[in-house]
């Protein structure tokens, strides 16, 4: 079970996102696990919630990503950085459960988080969602299906690197480093994707929205 963070961050020492993930590791201090968490939650969540398009989804990805990072802290390169690690591994659950969403049944938004067993909480419902805006709540409906169904259908690898990039706001570095690609492959997919995208949105009649 994966422990989640009650406390909040003291600002007065910030440890780094790798010194924390080598004391959970080399010390079991799930303090250090816990801050992590707390560190990256709304960001990751966030994301998650974007890419695939669905709260349910998103709460699945969430909690496999955290509880990968909680079994896999033995194998973080000390070399590299931890934010684009937990990059890479959040696009991969988000990657790997789009595709089995398409076969099975998922857990309701209903359902009661991993790490508090008596709570009736989700993160879908304690994270704000930053899709919103002040537009007709119709009309953002209606454009984050667009947006939604476009990406759908641009696919990978494009979706991926358009997501990090464009989306996300993450370097080019950052975003090849999540991918595991050289720099020059990520600018390649992203531009050969905002052209599929170019022509996928003149058939949507996108013009309606802007």
């Amino acid at each position: 079970m994966i422990p989640f963070p009650t406390t909040p961050e003291s600002t007065e020492t910030v440890v780094s996102d790798e010194e924390l993930l080598r004391q959970f590791h080399e010390f079991g201090e799930r303090n250090s696990f816990e801050l992590l968490v707390k560190r990256f939650e709304y960001e990751i969540y966030n994301y998650l919630r974007r890419y695939l398009g669905d709260d349910t989804l998103a709460e699945d990805a969430f909690q496999t990503t955290f509880l990968r990072v909680y079994q896999k802290s033995d194998q973080f390169d000390a070399a590299r950085r931890f934010r684009p690690w937990l990059y890479g591994i959040a696009t991969h659950q988000a990657i790997d459960l789009k595709r089995r969403s398409k076969r099975q049944e998922h857990q309701s938004l209903d359902s009661k988080l991993l790490h508090f067993e008596n709570s009736e909480s989700t993160h879908a419902s304690a994270v704000a969602d930053y899709r919103q805006s002040n537009q007709d709540p119709l009309v953002a409906a209606e454009f984050s299906s667009f947006v939604q169904s476009s990406l759908d259908e641009l696919g990978e690898p494009g979706r991926s690197a358009v997501e990090l990039v464009h989306l996300q706001g993450l370097a080019y570095r950052e975003a090849a480093e999540i991918l595991d690609v050289p720099v020059g492959t990520v600018k390649s997919r992203v531009h050969t994707a905002l052209r599929k995208l170019a022509v996928i949105w003149q058939r949507m009649n996108y013009d309606r929205f802007v």
